[in-house]
């Protein structure tokens, strides 16, 4: 009988706290944080050989130094897209240094790598939500959501890609190396990047983003909302 009132009061508050984390979630959700939305589409990047020549140009590639900087046609155009662009991620990144650090950055970083920033943004807005620090139930780490093993593979333990900057100089040119595998199908390269080649979901998600969301044409007057 004994046993018997012990397991039922297990089961009890089992119960009670299978129902408060129920209602956590809930609350969670209704703010738009949890978990799922944060990391339902996080890179998971599958780790494969590299031949010695990939492994170079990469490896160079994330150790140059360069520092970021807009590369437009002129300068009023850079400030344009800028304020553009920060007009846009308003809501996402309120502090307007970072937020205007953060797209100097992308867009160096993606044209450095062949990218159209639009695009990166895009994969930035599905992976992270612009969190930096943002990690995934299964490691991935910061903006773009760069899988560690990459570290070992084409850069240093002593890199933090939870770093601005290191973080999109490892994503842009972890993407640039999948499109040139795929011989520039962007479709498939993206599969590759979130480990989900060939399903159509996460390929659909970046790219309604990125067309919803931070299309710019120079001249155009802006018609994208927020989110």
């Amino acid at each position: 009988m004994i046993f018997f009132m012990m397991f039922w009061n297990a089961c009890k508050q089992m119960l009670n706290y299978r129902f408060v984390e129920i209602k956590v979630q809930q609350l969670l959700l209704s703010l738009g944080l949890a978990a799922l939305t944060v990391f339902a589409w996080a890179g998971a990047q599958r780790e494969e050989a590299l031949s010695s020549s990939v492994q170079s140009t990469m490896q160079r590639s994330i150790s140059d130094g360069a520092q970021p900087r807009l590369i437009f046609a002129s300068a009023v155009e850079g400030e344009t897209w800028l304020a553009e662009m920060s007009g846009r991620l308003e809501k996402r990144v309120p502090d307007e240094f970072t937020r205007r650090k953060l797209l100097v950055a992308v867009h160096y970083e993606a044209t450095r790598a062949g990218l159209d920033p639009q695009l990166v943004l895009g994969l930035i807005h599905v992976e992270s939500r612009f969190n930096r620090y943002a990690l995934s139930p299964v490691g991935a780490r910061g903006l773009m959501q760069v899988m560690p093993f990459w570290q070992r593979v084409i850069g240093s333990s002593d890199q933090s890609l939870f770093d601005l900057h290191t973080n999109l100089r490892y994503g842009c040119t972890i993407l640039r190396h999948y499109l040139d595998i795929e011989k520039g199908d962007l479709f498939r390269a993206l599969g590759r990047y979130n480990g989900s080649l060939g399903r159509a979901e996460y390929p659909n998600l970046v790219y309604d983003a990125w067309k919803n969301y931070y299309d710019w044409q120079p001249g155009a007057a802006s018609k994208v909302a927020q989110r």
